[in-house]
């Protein structure tokens, strides 16, 4: 029987054990999470193949939501690290595992609390709104936690003349802002996958696919979104090439959203908008990526790695993600 090293799981983020090739991966995942009462939460940006296998595929905001109301005991998260974070956040009484601790955020990782406690200081009697891609750090610093799908709405949500503090995303805050016409101070962060993309190669597919629509996250840089026929959340981009009536969609967010698309709309095309790097074809994020279907099935054997939080600090962050799924239940989000 193989004996897992916990020391060497904090050194590589995973369990590093091999499973018997003669083993059905998936049958074997299947009937652990039946006998553990285990839920595996997926992220649209995971692997088409970890999509299939979960009890839930979505965004940060139905993720979380998923994570506040679940019966399982176990909850698995094939995604990054800040999102097992904030279902451990929701749902404390609960065991949450990740499958690699090492599967991070390069856009919570452009927010580091110490230096956004200083800039909360520096601007006193602003509502700090935080988007979810954050640390339960910054969680516990923020008023309220928002989502790509409900960032607009949270804005809106607060009076005219509310002074506000948008962290971290500059992307995303530029562009609320010149929806709302909401005057926000905006943390200087980004995402590297949504930075990536390319307008001259993006501007080639359309030019060689002119019945293409292009849609957009909107992490995206500015140029990318004015040259946009929709912006929005990855569940809003899947949602509009369901109910549009096109057939060609250059998509600029992360590939893995193309497989939830294309089991929806299989008469459609969907072309990954390419990152400037001239090699690749389309633009994935490599921590997402750290996630696969042997670790999968390790965690659920081994039960690690587990996610572990101080109270004092769940306690804090629950507060602002609370306050999101409020108003978000409001909106019918």
């Amino acid at each position: 029987m193989n004996i897992v090293n916990k020391s060497e799981i904090v050194r590589l983020g995973f369990i590093d054990i091999d499973v018997d090739k003669s083993l059905d991966i998936i049958e074997e995942i299947n009937r652990m999470r039946k006998k553990k009462n285990a839920v595996i939460l997926a992220h649209f940006y995971q692997d088409g193949s970890i999509q299939d296998i979960a009890d839930f595929v979505g965004d940060s905001l139905g993720l979380s939501q998923q994570a506040a109301k679940t019966g399982a005991d176990i909850i698995l998260f094939a995604g990054v690290h800040f999102m097992a974070e904030t279902a451990k956040i929701l749902a404390p009484e609960k065991k949450v595992l990740i499958p690699d601790l090492q599967a991070g955020c390069s856009l919570a990782d452009s927010c580091p609390p110490d230096d956004f406690a200083a800039f909360i200081k520096k601007h006193p009697g602003y509502t700090v709104i935080s988007y979810v891609n954050t640390t339960a750090d910054i969680k516990a610093l923020t008023d309220i936690i928002c989502t790509s799908t409900n960032a607009l709405q949270i804005v809106e949500s607060l009076p005219e003349d509310e002074k506000i503090i948008f962290a971290p995303d500059r992307n995303l805050g530029n562009y609320i802002q010149s929806v709302t016409g909401r005057e926000m101070l905006i943390w200087d962060g980004a995402c590297h996958v949504h930075e990536a993309f390319s307008l001259e190669r993006i501007l080639e597919l359309k030019k060689q696919n002119p019945d293409a629509q292009i849609i957009a996250h909107p992490e995206c840089e500015k140029q990318i979104l004015i040259v946009a026929d929709h912006i929005g959340s990855t569940t809003s981009l899947l949602n509009y090439t369901v109910r549009n009536e096109g057939k060609k969609f250059i998509v600029a967010t992360e590939s893995g959203i193309l497989h939830q698309m294309q089991k929806e709309s299989p008469d459609k095309l969907f072309i990954p908008a390419p990152p400037n790097d001239s090699t690749c074809a389309c633009n994935d994020c490599e921590y997402m990526k750290m996630i696969t279907l042997k670790k999968i099935y390790n965690t659920l054997k081994y039960e690690l790695p587990e996610i572990t939080l101080e109270q004092d600090l769940m306690d804090q962050a629950r507060g602002s993600i609370l306050r999101m799924l409020e108003i978000s239940d409001r909106l019918k989000l």
